[in-house]
């Protein structure tokens, strides 16, 4: 297998360098300090001076005791960790220096239910040693293209692991980090979504996903990737009224050249039609308009809607190392509060996060008015994400709740979560506790036409 870089392919320069940014990317001397003083994806390496936050010290790598291999839900690897403190809305102001203003709005709105029981900071994110290198020749090569509508000159690895340029050209490699980060190979599930109501009740929406993330496959390089970061397949189960719908997407590394490509199957009309729409603030249907096509993943697809900035380094409390909330076999219902997950099963940390500022442009249309993006400085995963209305209120909170797929290894979210303050519901993606087995993640590289609408229709009226 090859796992490294391929040559910069010259149909996609050609056609990119007229419209790419010119600032200069990092030296090699820069980039050499990758594995070094920092972190070999980019992130400071020492701990903060309040010895708060610890060193990272080479991550999770490998899984507990009895641990049999993907596909089975994790064993919690830290088992005998405390509760250190508890904030809620009496004691919040306390560590307001820590809080993002979405959680300290989820505190506000749900004063009595509402609660973050904080644990001792892990620094658990790790890659394998290819990302690792891949990422270090990216640092050197690659270049964002037009006004952040792409990428050039990376593979295999993230794309800007030292940020550098202005503060708007930071904040499009923070986001583009985020979209490129390292999720394995090929990964399959079975899971469900649903709608929390005021009242608490809800209807699970059932799918079988499955996903080939092509910019990391080993098997590849970059002048192979046919401008396609990702595949993905998704087949609804049930409820009867959805049951045999289905989605697949072409997501693209330069949307210059090709916007996303994206197509859907009614299973009532049996016809494969392509989805145009499916980007930017479409309504997805399963999440009751609580979730817009671009929330999926946190935050996918274009950016060229939004001005863009890059805040900084920030030390806050995020959800991490989230295990015990997906454990097999406990009960949906125990998982889903009225207004929130149970609190009592998450876990939140310390931990660096860089803050991105994404507001709408004059003339653009969203149903976001400004972005605030809290990006985990060692995954580059979104952890956390303010969303505003257009009167400048602050109107959805998104929590990604993270923990390491030591089976990678890596950190990534086990659920995604939607909060609509204004309208007290919630949304919740990737529910699996009552399947019989979680992700499952391999290297077994599948054929391309595997993602074709023809096999999307064959696949569908079986």
């Amino acid at each position: 297998m090859n796992y490294k870089k391929s040559a910069i392919y010259g149909g996609l320069l050609a056609l990119s360098l007229a419209s790419s940014a010119t600032w200069a990317a990092v030296s090699a001397g820069e980039a050499s300090r990758l594995g070094q003083e920092l972190t070999p994806f980019g992130s400071v390496k020492a701990g903060n001076e309040a010895g708060t936050i610890p060193a990272w010290t080479g991550g999770l790598t490998q899984p507990p005791s009895g641990y049999e291999g993907t596909g089975q839900h994790h064993i919690d690897p830290f088992p005998d960790d405390d509760v250190l403190f508890t904030i809620d809305a009496s004691n919040m102001d306390q560590y307001a220096g820590h809080l993002t203003d979405g959680v300290r709005a989820m505190l506000e709105t749900y004063p009595t239910s509402f609660r973050i029981p904080v644990y001792k900071s892990r620094r658990t994110h790790a890659v394998p040693d290819w990302v690792a290198e891949n990422t270090r020749e990216n640092a050197v090569d690659a270049r964002i293209v037009g006004e952040g509508e792409g990428l050039k000159g990376a593979f295999g690895g993230y794309p800007f692991p030292i940020l550098h340029g202005n503060n708007e050209q930071k904040a499009w490699q923070v986001i583009w980090n985020h979209l490129t980060r390292w999720r394995g190979v090929v990964i399959s599930r079975r899971s469900s979504e649903v709608a929390v109501q005021s009242s608490g009740d809800y209807s699970l929406v059932t799918s079988q996903q499955e996903a080939f993330f092509n910019y990391y496959n080993p098997e590849g390089g970059e002048s192979e990737l046919d401008n396609v970061i990702f595949y993905y397949l998704s087949f609804t189960q049930s409820p009867p009224r959805l049951a045999g719908g289905a989605i697949l997407i072409h997501e693209t590394l330069n949307q210059i050249i090709n916007p996303r490509n994206g197509w859907g199957y009614n299973a009532g009309q049996r016809r494969v039609r392509r989805a145009p729409n499916l980007g930017y603030d479409s309504p997805i249907a399963a999440s009751e308009n609580l979730r817009t096509a671009d929330d999926t993943d946190i935050f996918n697809g274009a950016l060229d809607r939004y001005n863009w900035s890059y805040e900084g380094l920030k030390e806050v409390y995020i959800p991490y190392n989230n295990y015990r909330i997906g454990e097999k076999g406990t009960p949906y219902s125990e998982i889903l509060g009225v207004s929130h997950l149970n609190p009592d099963l998450t876990r939140w940390e310390l931990h660096r996060v860089h803050v991105v500022e994404a507001t709408l442009k004059d003339g653009a249309r969203h149903i976001y008015h400004k972005r605030r993006f809290y990006v985990d400085a060692d995954s580059w995963n979104t952890v956390l994400l303010d969303q505003y209305d257009g009167r400048g209120e602050l109107w959805r909170v998104t929590m990604g709740i993270a923990k390491n797929y030591y089976e990678l290894p890596g950190v990534w979210t086990a659920l995604d979560v939607y909060h609509d303050l204004q309208a007290r519901r919630y949304h919740v993606l990737g529910l699996d506790t009552e399947e019989a087995r979680t992700r499952v993640f391999t290297e077994d590289i599948p054929n391309k036409r595997y993602f074709s609408p023809a096999s999307l229709r064959r696949r569908s009226v079986r």
